[in-house]
């Protein structure tokens, strides 16, 4: 019987009708899915025995609500330019008053200016070994497209004590499904169980416009006009927010973006820091 932060954490169940819409528009495999969690669930068995999901769950749901505020950072163009604003306005010390959590390549940014990285959310085709290795704790992604990823990084995967797994398709024991299609909006999926209602949550680099940021790929060195796949992935992120978004109490800023939404609201670099400092003070 699966334990009860897993229980509340799994979101399989409603979240399947915009999985079967996900894998029939993008031509994914549904058995390939499968196959990933199988592998991901397997090498979590060659974990330590001290390795128990439900425990990594009660710490993470503690660091989770240790802080008022919450910073994601998805790997879009304004990443660069808005983290880079913050340092030079108030340097680390704000950063680390927040908790920062990463859509997979947004780590590196954060290990380049020396930001403390609390969880990054990775499908693992967006950071290197050592990336890996950064933040607190991980939150690997298994699909069908990653699963020779899965296999380059399965020495870290065992050894990494702080992990949860996840999934697309029907949850198992050790591997858990949050709903969410991307790594950034998976972030909030995640996120939804453990939010006090005073938390606010800011999204930073997540643009969803038709630039892919230099730091979603280890390999690209400038960003990128995204493919008509990326474009389409994108849509489906900015709509999966928006439907949770009415799901949960929390505000949601989009931080030095021009996107455009009635489930939450975009907010200028100036605004922002107005509102973190009068938090954090």
């Amino acid at each position: 019987m699966a334990s009860s932060l897993v229980k509340k954490i799994n979101f399989f169940s409603e979240f399947k009708p915009w999985y079967l819409k996900i894998i029939k528009d993008f031509d994914f495999d549904y058995q390939k899915d499968v196959i990933a969690r199988n592998y991901l669930s397997q090498l979590l068995k060659n974990k330590s025995q001290r390795w128990d999901i439900e425990a990594v769950l009660v710490t993470f749901k503690d660091l989770i609500q240790s802080k008022r505020t919450i910073l994601i950072y998805g790997c879009g163009p304004s990443l660069e330019n808005t983290v880079n604003h913050i340092l030079n306005d108030f340097g680390i010390k704000i950063f680390n008053k927040c908790l920062n959590l990463t859509a997979d390549g947004a780590v590196r940014l954060l290990s380049e200016k020396k930001i403390h990285v609390d969880v990054n959310f990775t499908d693992l085709d967006g950071i290197t070994k050592k990336d890996f290795n950064y933040p607190t704790f991980n939150i690997v992604h298994a699909h069908g497209d990653n699963i020779e990823k899965l296999d380059y990084f399965k020495n870290e995967i065992i050894n990494f004590k702080k992990l949860i797994a996840t999934s697309q398709v029907e949850p198992v024991e050790n591997v858990i499904n949050p709903g969410g299609f991307t790594d950034g909006d998976r972030i909030l999926f995640f996120l939804k169980s453990f939010l006090l209602p005073k938390q606010g949550i800011y999204l930073i680099g997540m643009d969803f416009n038709n630039i892919v940021g230099k730091y979603s790929k280890p390999e690209m060195i400038e960003d990128e006009e995204a493919s008509l796949t990326k474009k389409k992935k994108l849509k489906y992120a900015k709509n999966l927010i928006e439907w949770l978004a009415a799901m949960i109490d929390n505000n949601i800023f989009f931080i030095n973006s021009d996107i455009s939404s009635n489930y939450f609201r975009a907010m200028s670099l100036n605004s922002f820091k107005e509102v973190i400092i009068n938090q954090l003070d």
